[in-house]
Parts: structure tokens; sequence; C-alpha cells
């Protein structure tokens, strides 16, 4: 099996769910025989939060790339970072490092195709759903991406960081979010929506939402534990 290696931090609670999963998983898959090595290089938070906020990608496309070297150096042959916001500079880290990561919004294009969705909803950060990273591979699969409202996205993005960020959840946010799914369904008839920020899965599931979810987290780890095992 090959050796895990994870950009985390962005946020902690999303870190140690994959960090749960991938051991819970790969010890389940293999009948208890085998449980991954595995290496985080955690991020600081504030300061990445900063450097999306504050658009100087150039330098936070540096500073994850130093992170995912750390990785490389120390082993580890399958790697990824554990927020969809960050895959705001994924081409420049792959461009920097000359590593080929494990792509969020690529395993989730996949999986919307495979269940053979033609119009989704898209949930994160504010960066996710008004920018084009998380978007493009859905589009160019003929996959159509509606994302809330000018207001509603202004909502979800401040329950994510001023909550969810810190494992905050709140009957009341969950109420919030299924009525924003709701308007999407009935004003753009979207089949599905996106947990496009990797905290989101705890407050949102198939179980807890009006629609189905297509849980990046849960998809991206299953790809991650597919490629350690090749």
């Amino acid at each position: 099996m090959k050796k895990i290696g994870l950009v985390g931090g962005t946020g902690p609670e999303s870190t140690v769910m994959y960090y749960k999963e991938l051991n819970s998983k790969i010890d389940e898959a293999t009948g208890g025989k085998n449980m991954p090595e595995l290496s985080i290089e955690s991020v600081n938070f504030r300061r990445a939060w900063e450097l999306v906020s504050s658009q100087q990608h150039e330098e936070l496309a540096v500073y994850l790339s130093e992170k995912v070297n750390n990785l490389v150096q120390g082993g580890a042959e399958i790697i990824a970072l554990t927020a969809a916001t960050m895959h705001i500079v994924f081409d420049e880290v792959e461009s920097n490092t000359k590593v080929s990561l494990v792509s969020i919004p690529k395993t989730v294009s996949d999986e919307a195709v495979e269940r053979g969705y033609k119009k989704v909803g898209l949930l994160g950060t504010i960066f996710t759903m008004e920018q084009d990273f998380m978007k493009k591979d859905l589009l160019q699969a003929g996959i159509d991406v509606i994302v809330p409202d000018k207001e509603d996205r202004e909502l979800i993005a401040k329950r994510i960081y001023e909550e969810l960020e810190f494992g905050i959840v709140k009957e009341s946010t969950l109420q919030e979010f299924n009525e924003i799914i709701r308007k999407m369904r009935n004003v753009h008839g979207i089949e599905a929506i996106i947990l496009g920020c990797t905290e989101l899965p705890l407050i949102l599931s198939d179980e807890s939402c009006l629609l189905p979810c297509l849980d990046s987290v849960a998809i991206h780890i299953k790809k991650i534990i597919e490629l350690s095992q090749d």
C-alpha cells in the first residue's frame, strides 16, 4: 500500500474526518489486516485563509507547495489537499511540485457523471461558489452547476466560517441550508447538491438534506484509497 500524504488544517475539523475515515475504511477494506501509513502537513489556517481572502494566490501556492514537498520528502506517494477552497491554486501547486495531486473537483465531477446527473447545486465557501475551480470539470462533463443567490451565498459562507470550521453544528443552520436548497430545486430544477466545502458533511448528508448529496469528503477519500492500493 502506498503512503498517503494530506495537506490539512484548512480546517482542522475536516482534517480529522480524513484521518479517521482513511484509517477505518482501509482497515475495513482489508479485513482488519492493514491501516494506512499516513502523514499530515497542517497549515496555519488563519494564514491560508487570509491569503485566499486577499487574493494572494501566488503566495498561497508557494505556501501549499512547501507542504506538499515536505510530504514527498517524508515518503508520501498519494497526496491530497483536504479543503476544496485550497484548490483555487491546485494547478499552480501541481506545477510547482511536479506532483500529481488527487483533485476534489475532478473526483466529484466523475461521481456526478457516474450517477447520471445533468444539473447540480453547489454549496461551499464564498470562493468556491463564486469562482470556477470547483465547476470547470463539471461543466466540461456537460453538467450544469447552479449556485445560490448572493444573499444565500453570504449566509452559507458565514455559517461555514463561524460555525462549521469549529465543529459547531446547529439545527437552525441545517434548516437555513435546506431552505436554500429547496429554493434552488424549485427555481432551477437541481437534482443533487454538491457539498463543496469539506466541513459541510458535518451538517448535511443524504439523511438530513432535501436532495441527494455529492459529499466531496467521502468521494475524495474513496479515490485516495483506490489510488493507494494500486
